[in-house]
């Protein structure tokens, strides 16, 4: 997720049992012309592993290029997005774009798994629309060229994040007996119920989850122990909320510096301390404080609450 799962996200996540997590998404475009903010994502850390990185793009001899760099950072594998849906990415024929030209998506995936000594995986969707759902073919395709795993977000690209998350064709994937790769299913699984539902139903290899985990990492261990028990544990209290995202706050800083690090946390308040009551105030003051410790005396405040 663009923004989203940077270092310090990524930090956080860990330390509440992830199994793999991925960079946020790189243009192949931008590692080429080695643009700063490209290259400043390829940065990965040991503690952060298995960590994959995501590139997306619309030219085959780019993407090519792209893993080449990649390769250089050593990440566990290379994941290629066709799936991002957002419009500045489509217009210019990345992400989920490739689902309107799958020849072109296998040609660009062949390309980089013949390209690179890691492991390649794809992220993508349904279909473009509700009228070409390729998945079913698609999947068998892609698993053609050389790929070791495919996740499938349970929408079409035009759906963008919008309704409910269809798993029907996810299943009929991992169901093909033609399928040898993992398949792993993503969209909408926000509790521990939810991820133990679609392991059963759909019997998929794995889950992935992006949005849901955006101020609650806690989701990771509450879903893990639900499957291991059958139990679920209790939702944090807001001394734990404080507890974390003080330390996402920190992390943040001691990677980015104290200015940007405050500005780039201010989008995960809102979630940290979502559906609370009487938060209202504090939210709106969490982000327009310019000083860590400010910030970090205002929470102490609402950890005392």
């Amino acid at each position: 997720m663009e923004s989203i799962t940077d270092r310090a996200f990524r930090s956080v996540c860990k330390s509440f049992g992830v199994d793999l997590m991925f960079t946020e998404f790189i243009a192949s475009e931008g590692l080429i012309r080695d643009a700063r903010k490209s290259l400043a994502k390829l940065i990965v850390s040991d503690d952060e592993r298995p960590i994959g990185i995501q590139i997306f793009g619309h030219d085959v001899e780019s993407m090519v290029r792209a893993a080449g760099i990649v390769e250089k950072a050593n990440p566990d594998l290379i994941d290629l997005n066709f799936g991002c849906p957002v419009r500045k990415v489509v217009n210019k024929g990345g992400g989920a774009a490739l689902l309107k030209d799958i020849p072109k998506m296998i040609r660009m995936t062949e390309a980089v798994v013949k390209a690179t000594n890691l492991p390649v995986t794809v992220k993508t969707r349904l279909g473009w629309d509700e009228q070409n759902k390729c998945i079913v073919d698609l999947a068998e395709r892609l698993q053609d060229t050389g790929i070791k795993a495919l996740t499938i977000h349970a929408r079409t690209a035009v759906l963008l994040y919008h309704g409910k998350a269809d798993w029907t064709l996810i299943g009929e994937v991992r169901n093909n007996p033609k399928i040898r790769i993992p398949i792993i299913g993503n969209g909408d699984i926000d509790n521990p119920q939810k991820a133990l539902e679609v392991l059963q139903t759909y019997h998929v290899d794995g889950i992935m989850i992006g949005r849901a985990a955006m101020g609650y990492p806690w989701l990771f261990r509450q879903i893990r122990h639900h499957l291991v028990t059958g139990e679920l544990l209790p939702e944090p209290d807001i001394k734990e909320r404080v507890r974390v995202c003080r330390l996402h706050l920190e992390k943040s800083v001691e990677l980015k510096g104290e200015k940007r690090g405050v500005v780039e946390m201010r989008k995960f308040y809102g979630h940290y301390f979502k559906r609370l009551p009487d938060i209202k105030e504090y939210r709106m003051q969490l982000v327009t404080l310019e000083k860590k410790e400010e910030i970090i005396r205002l929470l102490d405040k609402i950890s005392r609450e």
